[in-house]
């Protein structure tokens, strides 16, 4: 299974991106996807995660309200759409995916991983 994570780029504050994630490499389903970032010297953070059944999202309290995780089952993408953007959302973006049943609010349910893309917000 591959991820390849995109979209990623430098927006003004209070702008907006929409990050993509294309699954390859196999069938994988069900499986449940997420959006994790990391900013400079920090830890990995989980901020959205979407279950394969329910379709009942799951946002860090840090992006609430201007974020939204969202899917097509059918050929494997996951989007973020980020609204309202700020200087401290600048980080590395990674698409993951779990396909067992895990908990998906927890990092360490994924196994896999997309390379990351860049989100750089100005002030």
């Amino acid at each position: 299974v591959q991820l390849q994570a995109s979209g990623g780029g430098l927006v003004q504050a209070g702008g907006s991106l929409r990050l993509s994630c294309a699954g390859s490499g196999g069938t994988f389903s069900p499986y449940d996807s997420a959006w994790v970032r990391q900013a400079p010297g920090k830890e990995r953070e989980l901020i959205a995660a979407l279950p394969w059944r329910g379709d009942r999202p799951w946002y860090a309290r840090s992006v609430r309200g201007r974020i939204t995780i969202s899917r097509d089952k059918s050929n494997y993408m996951t989007w973020l759409q980020m609204n309202s953007l700020k200087p401290e959302d600048t980080a590395v973006y990674y698409c993951a995916m779990k396909t067992d049943s895990a908990p998906i609010d927890r990092i360490s349910n994924y196994g896999y991983w997309g390379q990351g893309t860049l989100v750089t917000v100005s002030s």
